[in-house]
């Protein structure tokens, strides 16, 4: 079984933001799955995608404080375009990736207890996002 769509997250502010039940929650060919992988691709070079805490959202405040030190706005950037933000953007999101796999058992996502699926807004005006979701996999029986 194959099942291909595409998601649009809603427009969020920078930081970190735990996404996974907008993800999951409209990805209905899902609960077909037996045993599978699902596949997410953020089409995008200036967000990201990780898995990381669920629980306690001073995680995604801390996680931010430290790539705004560690990737500063104001580098000795030449790509500047589209602002102070936009290369330090492109350089959290190669750190990062915007891509994850996960497995599927019995319709569900095998994440451990305190893994959640994190956007990471780079841009300070990011917009919405698109993600390509690949599911595949054995059918239920």
């Amino acid at each position: 079984m194959w099942h291909q769509q595409i998601l649009t997250l809603s427009a969020k502010p920078r930081g970190f933001h735990l996404v996974t039940e907008e993800i999951l929650g409209n990805i209905p060919a899902l609960s077909q799955v037996n045993t599978g992988l699902l596949h997410l691709l953020l089409q995008h070079t200036s967000a990201s995608l990780t898995l990381n805490e669920n629980c306690d959202p001073t995680v995604r405040g801390d996680m931010e404080r430290h790539f705004l030190r560690t990737v500063p706005d104001q580098g000795d950037y030449e790509h500047d375009y589209e602002g102070a933000d936009d290369m330090p953007s492109h350089i959290k999101s190669s750190l990062l990736g915007v891509s994850l796999a996960l497995p599927v058992q019995r319709g569900r996502v095998s994440l451990g207890t305190w893994q959640g699926i994190w956007l990471g807004e780079h841009r300070i005006h990011g917009g919405a996002r698109r993600i390509v979701v690949t599911l595949q996999g054995e059918p239920m029986p």
